[in-house]
């Protein structure tokens, strides 16, 4: 993991913290998008929302999640995302499938970035490829936070397509919004270049609940979403996600998530080179303050002093 970041709850706006000297500003991408309908040209589909985002931000991290995939097509620019998996470079002509989750942002300045912004539920994928006249097939691939899209001409046709309907001064009818919608998800699915994809796509199809809340959580750990919002990122409630976590874990969520960070902290303090600072940061912990108090009580010692040994 290169960068991690604290997310807060679901906000309509940015909210800011400051966390050793630096303020970042949290908030859920979707929301943050589909309230600014005055702001940012936009179509809808049910959950499903395409925008063109013509990105204006000051700050050189942004740190954001969402509860819904998003594909991102990059017009013009350059940013960086950063996941538990590993950073993913985006510039111009990067087309990539971002599964539902959290992530840090890096932004650079020296030119805009615009790019087209495809959100898709799990469950709109689902009953899109549970119509298909053909099935879909496990391709055998891991897949990433952030997944490549194959460029072949279709997708290509597709983007241009849909730039012609935001360069127009009207609304497409919503039957058409809905095809073309529906478009896409086929178009990546019928390429079996897009191995990851397919595999994800199958997991949601065929794969049990119990994987989806597993792998949830092993992206997210280390990112201080609220419990509220694992459970929105695992399509539960909140009581069915507490019940399926026990199952799952023979834990509760809040000693299982403590146990994870903490020990993701002493592995970043005693293997990666990390101050005590970036390691509580890079953990998930509000502060540095929690974070020594919650190492201590757990192994004993200070954070402070196991990166002293490891510099010794």
């Amino acid at each position: 993991m290169i960068f991690q970041t604290v997310v807060l709850a679901d906000q309509m706006s940015p909210v800011s913290i400051t966390f050793a000297g630096q303020s970042f500003f949290l908030y859920n991408l979707y929301t943050h998008i589909a309230t600014s309908p005055n702001r940012l040209r936009q179509f809808t589909c049910g959950e499903s929302l395409l925008t063109i985002f013509n990105c204006g931000l000051k700050n050189k991290y942004e740190d954001l999640w969402s509860h819904h995939n998003y594909i991102i097509y990059v017009v013009e620019g350059r940013k960086i995302w950063h996941t538990s998996h590993g950073s993913y470079d985006l510039r111009e002509g990067s087309c990539v499938f971002v599964r539902k989750g959290a992530c840090i942002v890096e932004q650079f300045f020296d030119t805009e970035f615009c790019f087209l912004l495809f959100f898709v539920p799990d469950e709109f994928i689902c009953e899109v490829l549970k119509r298909k006249s053909t099935p879909i097939h496990q391709s055998g691939k891991e897949y990433d936070a952030v997944i490549a899209i194959d460029k072949n001409a279709a997708v290509q046709a597709f983007f241009q397509s849909m730039m012609a309907y935001f360069n127009a001064s009207g609304e497409p009818d919503q039957s058409l919004l809905e095809l073309k919608f529906r478009e896409l998800i086929l178009t990546m699915a019928d390429n079996p270049m897009n191995g990851e994809i397919l595999s994800y796509f199958c997991s949601l199809l065929k794969g049990p609940q119990n994987v989806s809340l597993q792998r949830v959580m092993e992206d997210n750990f280390c990112f201080n979403l609220k419990l509220e919002e694992f459970a929105r990122l695992s399509s539960r409630s909140l009581s069915a996600f507490k019940r399926d976590f026990l199952r799952l874990y023979h834990t509760s969520p809040g000693k299982w998530l403590m146990e994870k960070r903490l020990n993701h902290a002493l592995h970043l303090l005693s293997n990666m080179g990390k101050t005590v600072s970036e390691a509580a940061f890079e953990s998930g912990f509000e502060s540095a303050s929690h974070f020594s108090r919650a190492f201590r009580q757990r192994f004993g010692t200070s954070p402070a002093s196991v990166k002293l040994q490891t510099t010794t």
